[in-house]
């Protein structure tokens, strides 16, 4: 099952008794302040989470599968994420 934004929601509202037009508002407020920080090349660290960087790539060769056509692709920004030790451990625990 994935876990959605509104099941966030859901979640602290049930946890925190605060309004679910308050809990939404906090979880849309976490989110923007994440897209922001990325989005001005600053990373994003969560302890105990991870981290999300944002990391630049260089030009490089590229070719349209359609045609074989050769072509640069331009460089350009990816963000990646890292995951905690302490989450991976979490998750390979039940292994």
């Amino acid at each position: 099952m994935t876990l959605t934004k509104a099941e966030i929601v859901k979640n602290l509202h049930t946890h925190t008794g605060f309004s679910k037009e308050r809990c939404t508002g906090l979880v849309e407020r976490v989110f923007e302040l994440m897209k922001e920080e990325l989005e001005n090349g600053n990373d994003v660290l969560i302890s105990g989470f991870g981290k999300w960087l944002v990391n630049q790539k260089n030009p490089r060769k590229g070719r349209n599968p359609q045609t074989g056509e050769e072509l640069m692709l331009d460089s350009r920004k990816v963000v990646t994420y890292k995951c905690s030790r302490k989450l991976k451990e979490i998750v390979n625990s039940g292994l």
